[in-house]
């Protein structure tokens, strides 16, 4: 399996960040990926699709977004927001020397690259929206809200395996423990011989808190995604978050696009899951 190097870089707000980077095997035969993950999550979530990525000839950069992972946690909650994990991508694909890249973003991500559609549209070469889209589904949204900031009384891996479960056990229906074992290992940290979820609960303040000012139209922002742009939509056949409408929706404004049905599967697909792995492999194969 492909090995990583941790990178840090402090932001111009003197915040921390981290993210691994996967050098490609045999040298950079195709562009990088940028990887960007979901609301509570990390780079972690990359650990098998980076590797994949990177046996192509792929420098593979996956982030971990302020306040999740190793990246710092920051003194103002309000600064969790889109425009400014834009802000620190465009940041740090400049502070590693990265010019354009093909992205791929789960969830969360995927908001950030529709931001950055329109604050650095040089920097996307091409992009893989994981399982969200410009409209998010009210259901979806508000399990999210249900756990988003809260805490996890786990004493051991065992309990973290159960919290995983009791949280996305609708969304993979077909997993086993040793599954559900791993996907604990992405959700938590242990430090000094206690777990805890590996996020700043903070990030979830932002999502109570009116925004001092209107957000941009999210249909323009899918719009500029999708202009003179290869794109690829992955959506688990059962999420509750990306509706079967706005799926179609995207599909008549960017007829281009690309879209992947991953079965038995909610929100959001891994990406190791063989028809995603495939349409990946795929879509990135041909756009460069």
């Amino acid at each position: 399996m492909t090995g990583f190097v941790e990178r840090s870089w402090a932001t111009p707000d003197g915040l921390r960040l981290s993210g691994r980077d996967y050098a490609g095997e045999g040298g950079e035969a195709h562009l990088p990926v940028i990887c960007l993950h979901g609301l509570t999550r990390n780079a972690r979530d990359f650990e098998d699709v980076a590797p994949a990525f990177a046996a192509t000839g792929r420098r593979v950069l996956a982030l971990d977004v302020r306040g999740r992972g190793g990246s710092g946690w920051d003194p103002d909650p309000m600064n969790y927001v889109l425009p400014v994990y834009a802000r620190d991508v465009i940041g740090w694909a400049r502070a590693l020397g990265v010019a354009r890249a093909a992205f791929v973003g789960t969830s969360m991500g995927g908001l950030i690259m529709l931001a950055l559609a329109v604050a650095a549209p040089e920097l996307m070469a091409s992009a893989v929206l994981n399982d969200i889209g410009p409209k998010i589904a009210p259901e979806g949204l508000a399990r999210i809200a249900g756990y988003a900031g809260g805490s996890a009384a786990v004493a051991d891996w065992s309990e973290a395996a159960a919290y995983a479960r009791r949280t996305n056990g609708a969304a993979f229906p077909d997993y086993g423990e040793s599954d559900w074992q791993a996907f604990a290992r992405r959700l938590f940290r242990e430090q000094g011989g206690r777990l805890s979820l590996d996020y700043d609960p903070a990030i979830a303040v932002p999502m109570k808190t009116p925004p001092p000012q209107p957000a941009p139209d999210p249909w323009a922002l899918f719009d500029a995604l999708a202009k003179d742009r290869p794109l690829l939509l992955v959506r688990g056949a059962l999420s509750d978050l990306l509706a079967p409408a706005t799926r179609d929706e995207m599909q008549a404004r960017a007829p281009h696009m690309r879209v992947a049905e991953i079965a038995d599967v909610g929100h959001a697909p891994m990406l190791t899951e063989p028809e995603a792995a495939r349409a990946m492999h795929t879509f990135l194969g041909e756009v460069d």
